[in-house]
């Protein structure tokens, strides 16, 4: 999920001028095509300037020489800009568009839509979630390459008060309302800022890059850099980072809700609705999602229970799970066990690959540990183009038999290699290469976690316990994430169920539901998503018979780049009814 976010807090961090409230009247004559187009590109051009507005930067980087404006005033203008943006994008004649176009309006008009939802409900006044947040991701741990993008690193330190600032104000405005992070989320978060306050500007981290700069700088000017950051960091970002903490230990925590359900803020239901359309990219209600949910948990729940059989374990599916919990063998000594152990897995579905996948990506990625900063509040793995990172904090919570599905889900297969096809495909417009759509990402991962049982992965019961635990988790999703929003289950009574229905440790139990609560609906994507792919397959294997071929079915599903779950469906049941083609028959030798 790591580009997911990103993404997804895009339109929270871009500035805005008063002049974007005005029409982008991008409507221009001639075919409906050229008409779709010129309405992406002009809105994707005013995108990148506002992002270069916001930076100081003229790509989609975090290397521009001051921080986004997130006052309120600006995110209105954005919102007013992208409501006019919809309104010419109606103008347009879906039904005489091309193949491809016809596309693009969907994506386009999906992600417009989940940008203007959450100025709507004005999301920029909760900035921040149980397992992520706008302080943290600020100061760089590596060195940067030159001088130039040091001066820029200093920029954006000198403009982290003001930057606070605005976040401040619009974390009191949501307070106000009752539109706030849910305080039973919140026990602990405040370390992650306390981090910044130590008066030891050397263990401060931003100033990590500069304790290596490279010999591109010159040594008069790492000196004097090295200087000015010393400074910036103590009279700057540590006063900054003490009065942040101060406003949250004192005013946000006194204040923010003590209900745990979206439904309950302002608005609740429409709220709650808008974010199951954002992340589920489908129409479901939080009812059919409960019920989809329940029947998911019975169905695994009988997998699990053959599973422990073959284990050859006698007692309950209780009791078995508490063995799985406790039992020393399945604990990691060290980080680097765990690491070591995640790598091999890629390695050995690496090995696979050639038997799911016709076309394979050129790009490399890492297998790195989640930074020491956030890792007692973060996910057990994230996976991204550069890097798949695997959480070694409190090793007894992270058992080895969770660690193969985990693995194919957020490295290989899974999301890594995703980004890395992404990167490599086809051109596309600009805005399609930067849009991501948690069902079908996040389907597409969890899907793979599936496929290593045909990949040969799981090599004993208990690694395929745990590829069933991780399946149920997230079909226990479905039933937790709308139990608590929609039904108004207690944080507790998610945590007993979350529990009680897999194999996670404590410490993920817990930390997995703060993630439910505090971000309404994303949640819900991965099972949806994956039940949607799965239930294609099976379509195309009736379907197309010996025909049927699991590389181009793959091919084809990865090829069209992040799509809403009903494109991802229409496209795939076009696919079968062409009688399942080789998507890249002149690409790559097909034997």
């Amino acid at each position: 999920m790591s580009i997911t976010k990103r993404l997804r807090l895009l339109p929270l961090l871009l500035a805005a001028t008063a002049a974007a409230a005005a029409s982008p009247s991008l409507a221009q004559p001639g075919g409906a095509d050229a008409r779709l187009r010129a309405l992406y590109e002009k809105e994707w051009a005013w995108r990148q300037q506002e992002l270069a507005r916001a930076t100081g930067d003229d790509g989609f980087s975090a290397s521009g020489d001051h921080l986004p404006r997130v006052d309120a005033a600006s995110q209105e203008a954005r919102l007013a800009y992208w409501r006019a943006v919809l309104v010419e994008l109606d103008k347009v004649p879906v039904d005489q568009l091309s193949h491809e176009e016809a596309i693009n309006a969907a994506v386009f008009r999906t992600s417009i839509e989940a940008f203007v939802a959450q100025g709507k409900y004005r999301a920029w006044e909760m900035p921040f979630t149980a397992d992520s947040n706008f302080w943290s991701g600020l100061s760089s741990r590596a060195p940067f390459r030159t001088a130039e993008l040091y001066r820029r690193y200093l920029g954006r330190m000198r403009d982290v008060p003001r930057y606070f600032d605005e976040q401040i104000v619009n974390m009191r405005a949501g307070l106000k309302r009752g539109f706030s992070v849910p305080r039973a989320t919140l026990e602990g978060r405040d370390a992650s800022i306390a981090a910044y306050t130590d008066p030891d500007v050397a263990k401060n981290p931003f100033y990590a890059a500069f304790r290596d700069m490279p010999n591109s700088v010159p040594p008069a000017e790492r000196e004097r850099m090295q200087a000015e950051a010393r400074e910036l960091i103590s009279k700057q970002i540590i006063p900054a980072y003490a009065k942040l903490l101060t406003f949250f230990r004192q005013d946000y925590l006194a204040q923010t809700r003590k209900t745990t359900a979206a439904e309950d803020m302002p608005d609740g239901k429409a709220y709650y609705q808008a974010q199951i359309k954002e992340y589920t990219t489908t129409d479901l209600t939080a009812e059919q999602i409960h019920q989809i949910g329940l029947k998911e948990v019975e169905r695994i729940d009988a997998d699990m229970h053959k599973t422990m059989a073959a284990a050859g374990f006698k007692g309950t599916i209780g009791q078995f799970i508490e063995f799985l919990r406790t039992d020393p063998q399945f604990i990691a000594r060290t980080p680097d066990e765990l690491m070591g152990y995640s790598a091999y897995v890629s390695k050995r579905a690496d090995g696979k690959l050639k038997d799911e996948l016709g076309l394979l990506p050129r790009y490399r990625f890492a297998i790195n540990p989640v930074p020491d900063a956030i890792a007692p509040f973060y996910t057990a793995g994230r996976g991204g183009l550069d890097a798949c990172l695997m959480n070694t904090y409190d090793l007894k919570s992270r058992p080895l038999y969770n660690i193969p599905a985990l693995t194919l889900h957020e490295c290989n297969p899974g999301h890594s290699l995703q980004a890395a096809l992404a990167r490599e495909a086809p051109a596309r417009p600009d805005f399609r290469r930067s849009t991501y759509f948690s069902g079908y990402g996040e389907g597409w991962g969890l899907y793979t976690e599936w496929l290593g049982i045909e990949m040969g992965i799981y090599r004993t019961p208990y690694e395929e316990f745990g590829r069933e635990t991780y399946e149920m988790w997230r079909a226990v999703r479905l039933v937790i994430d709308t139990g608590m929003h929609h039904y108004g289950w207690s944080r507790q009574k998610a945590i007993d169920y979350l529990a009680g229905h897999t194999a996670l440790s404590r410490h993920e139990v817990e930390t997995e539901v703060d993630r439910y609560i505090s971000w309404p609906g994303q949640a819900l994507a991965y099972k949806l998503g994956e039940l949607t792919i799965r239930r294609e397959r099976a379509k195309a294997e009736q379907a197309l018979g010996p025909k049927f071929d699991r590389r181009w079915f793959h091919d084809t599903l990865l090829a069209l780049g992040s799509v809403p779950l009903t494109v991802l469906e229409r496209e795939l049941d076009a696919w079968i009814a062409a009688g399942g083609p080789n998507p890249n028959a002149d690409k790559v030798d097909a034997n």
